[in-house]
């Protein structure tokens, strides 16, 4: 009897310490709860512990982890998914513009003329105080969104002042416009010729300058107005002026539901940003980054030691390169002219590219033989093909292997033969499908005409050939919102409301697992994040609303209530 009795409580024991062991620190329940798992797609709770998931499935299998200390969190009526994962983003650059002018136009904005233009930036000499020479920085014009349709010219610039250097941005990031002030200041003379990859605007009458800078004579001008100008003195508490405009760029990301976000062309001091925000602890998400090559070539090998690693929540995740520019802002390059050429181009113009066959093939052949993986920013046609041209020799070669999961960024003048060869090759698209909805009437009218604008973004392609394919929001080029790149891949309806390319939309689901498990799939984190899965991180983020059951026209009016990173709530709305 008394070795029964020892044996039941040993048991008894052993249950308590097993229970114990498996105690959750916090269950969710009370919501829709989609995990983006075939397998099991919806649950009725999760269970949290230690930043990872330890059970998904129903209430009453979850009630086992359920201790004394767990936290019991109904989501009365809410959803929880995967937290978001940012495939290309531009974090650095969004801190660079904390301090710029806000010229963004309608959604998000109120520039909608170059009037309004130049009213903002007087308003903010005058409100600022500044001195009569001071630089202003504007960033977010659009000239496919302004009245006039049109960039505002140096002379219109002038005319808020000719003596503060005035430089506007515009919203793709590809192309700027300086007034005569700034010109003076960067020491731009009237027969400054064009650099590779980059374009001087002038007036097609007289050939003078008229201030519009394009691709690498606008990031050339940044860099050095940056370099220019003094830098401002640390906080008290040691935290400089950039590191206090990332961290205000990160809260953003976080508050749009982003655990994991992208610095997707890293350059200038981008990557000493970077690293010093992980080695003060600042970063609260996971930062995957990109360096541009041709920016950091001469460095290039030292940040192979710290490839697919996170350090202090900071990823080197490959090199980027940008072979064309923007389509909206009609520096892309294309195989057919654009619609409506820039001003000053003849009706062939077609854009150009950043880099000759040559090049882009040598430096793509030194990484991948170092078995790194690139972001290949290509938006015209033209520089799909390129891209696909060389990485298609490459894997000929056996120099590219479809494991690195080499990424083509944008895709939107995408061709129909384009989807095959991707699918051969095995590259990976990430769509920048808020375009449909931002810009498709300007695609459709000016840009590409009705049937190819029709095609930009074709996810619904990608999907059926089983291609896995993501979707991006490039912020700042947009603030970081994911969710209107589901609603518009979902949609396809443009600012006007027409539908652009009915045969292009897509699932919720789909568009919804673009932006979590193939997401991590395309940084090779598949096994730790994109989905609920028992063994995964505690990236989660929950919404006002269930994306699968709403209205599909009402999906941009979900709004992110709570992001949660390894467990710890980052963002909460007030």
């Amino acid at each position: 009897m008394k070795s029964i009795s020892k044996y039941i409580l040993l048991l008894c024991v052993c249950l308590l310490s097993c229970k114990k062991n498996n105690e959750g620190e916090a269950i969710y329940f009370g919501g829709s709860i989609l995990t983006m798992e075939d397998a099991l797609p919806e649950a009725e709770a999760l269970v949290v512990k230690n930043g990872k998931i330890i059970f998904v499935g129903t209430k009453d299998k979850a009630s086992e982890f359920v201790g004394k200390s767990t936290r019991q969190i109904n989501l009365e009526g809410k959803t929880l998914l995967p937290g978001f994962i940012d495939a290309h983003g531009h974090i650095t650059s969004r801190a660079g513009m904390e301090q710029a002018i806000d010229l963004s136009p309608s959604p998000y904005g109120t520039v909608n003329s170059i009037p309004d233009l130049q009213d903002v930036l007087k308003n903010a000499i005058n409100k600022n105080k500044m001195s009569s020479t001071s630089p202003l920085l504007g960033n977010g014009y659009d000239d496919a969104i302004m009245t006039e349709h049109r960039h505002p010219t140096r002379e219109e610039l002038d005319a808020v002042s000719t003596t503060n250097p005035i430089i506007v941005i515009h919203a793709s990031g590809h192309a700027s416009v300086v007034n005569s002030a700034m010109l003076k200041l960067l020491n731009i003379p009237e027969d400054v010729k064009d650099p590779d990859g980059g374009h001087y605007g002038r007036d097609y009458k007289t050939n003078r300058l008229n201030g519009k800078l394009e691709e690498n004579a606008s990031f050339a001008a940044l860099i050095r107005l940056t370099e220019m100008l003094p830098k401002p003195q640390p906080s008290a508490d040691g935290i400089s002026q950039s590191l206090q405009d990332f961290i205000k760029a990160q809260d953003e990301w976080l508050s749009y539901g982003q655990t994991t976000i992208c610095d997707g062309r890293s350059m200038g001091n981008s990557v000493g940003l970077l690293k010093e925000a992980a080695e003060k602890k600042l970063l609260k998400a996971d930062i995957v980054y990109f360096p541009d090559f041709e920016a950091n070539r001469k460095e290039w090998e030292s940040f192979l030691p710290h490839y697919m690693k996170y350090e202090k929540r900071l990823k080197f995740g490959g090199f980027k390169f940008s072979d064309d520019g923007s389509p909206q802002g009609k520096t892309a390059w294309l195989t057919e002219p654009y619609l409506i050429p820039p001003e000053g181009e003849s009706s062939d113009y077609k854009g150009y590219p950043i880099f000759t066959d040559e090049t882009l093939y040598a430096d793509l052949k030194t990484i991948f033989d170092r078995n790194i993986t690139v972001q290949l920013h290509v938006n015209g046609d033209a520089a799909i093909d390129q891209a696909l041209r060389i990485i298609g020799r490459l894997k000929d070669e056996g120099v590219y292997k479809p494991e690195l999961r080499a990424t083509l960024i944008h895709v939107q003048n995408s061709r129909p033969d384009h989807i095959a060869k991707i699918k051969a090759i095995g590259v990976i698209p990430s769509y920048f499908s808020s375009h449909v909805y931002l810009w498709g009437d300007w695609h459709y009218n000016s840009v590409f005409g009705p049937k190819r604008a029709a095609f930009i973004s074709p996810a619904k392609s990608a999907k059926e050939a089983g291609i896995i394919f993501t979707i991006h929001h490039d912020s700042p080029v947009t603030p970081p919102d994911l969710l209107t790149g589901v609603y518009s891949a979902v949609n396809r309806i443009t600012r006007s409301g027409m539908v652009l390319g009915p045969d292009e939309r897509i699932k919720v689901i789909d568009a919804l697992k673009a932006i979590t498990i193939n997401a991590a799939y395309q940084y090779q984190e598949e096994n730790e994040k994109g989905s609920l899965k028992e063994g995964k991180l505690a990236d989660l983020v929950i919404l006002d609303q269930n994306p699968l059951t709403i209205n599909p026209i009402n999906l941009r009016d979900i709004r992110v209530v709570e992001t949660i990173k390894e467990g710890k709530t980052v963002f909460k709305k007030n």
